[in-house]
């Protein structure tokens, strides 16, 4: 009876510590850095709806690092964001490459953002299917209480979720040496505002000298159609583009 008890107080325990596992050692940037930057983010003119967001951070390995919402209450954003943005977050940081790798990536860093990988992976595209490879770990996704979701014990920090996300909203992040230290990931609203957001957020990573953008992106795509982008939302990535800086000074 007594090793009953013992070995159902060992697995209790493992299934805590499981849940309410602590970030990785080498994430990019903090839960209160993620949380500021990107409610700082949500309150600029970015299209969409402008909605309350979630956000995620992955470190290189897709290690989740922190998970932040900028409502009060769990409904004040789309639930279901929060694990889309923890995919965009996994898919931005493993499809990236380090500077000094072979081939393109020799002579300066790459990486696709999620609204860059959009074109290439609609039915005849060279990337068809990326989207239904590398599911979503359910386990990891869904596990926990929800009380906890969006704060600094948000149950999914320290897992791998996974999934491959191709819309709007997922960036690589970089160090000084353009050596890949993760992924963010946001979701919450249109897809055009969400890369919008994305971008702001990783801006005031930028600003705080914690994490860069590659030196080469593949980007979104308003030329070639991306899909449900008003004007207003493509003039406002133009000034965003054009007058924010993604690498260190």
């Amino acid at each position: 009876m007594m090793m009953k008890k013992l070995v159902t107080g060992s697995l209790l325990a493992l299934a805590s510590a499981g849940v309410f596992a602590g970030p990785p050692s080498d994430c990019p940037v903090t839960y209160d850095q993620l949380k500021s930057a990107l409610t700082t983010a949500i309150g600029a003119n970015n299209g969409g709806l402008s909605f309350d967001m979630w956000g995620t951070v992955v470190n290189k390995d897709g290690r989740i690092c922190a998970v932040a919402s900028t409502g009060e209450k769990l409904n004040d954003q789309w639930l279901a964001s929060r694990v889309i943005s923890a995919q965009k977050a996994y898919t931005a940081a493993s499809l990236a490459n380090n500077k000094g790798s072979f081939g393109t990536a020799a002579n300066t860093s790459f990486a696709f953002t999620t609204a860059g990988l959009y074109l290439a992976t609609q039915p005849g595209g060279s990337l068809w299917g990326l989207q239904f490879s590398n599911p979503v770990d359910p386990s990891s996704a869904y596990a926990g209480n929800q009380s906890k979701f969006g704060s600094k014990n948000d149950p999914m920090v320290g897992k791998r979720v996974g999934g491959n996300n191709v819309f709007g909203g997922g960036l690589a992040l970089f160090d000084a040496n353009d050596q890949l230290v993760g992924g963010l990931g946001v979701s919450g609203n249109t897809s055009c505002a969400d890369h919008n957001i994305a971008w702001r957020t990783r801006n005031t990573f930028v600003s705080l000298k914690l994490a860069q953008g590659p030196g080469s992106e593949v980007n979104i795509d308003y030329v070639a159609g991306y899909p449900d982008c008003g004007q207003g939302e493509a003039g406002i990535w133009a000034l965003i583009k054009n007058s924010l800086p993604q690498r260190f000074q």
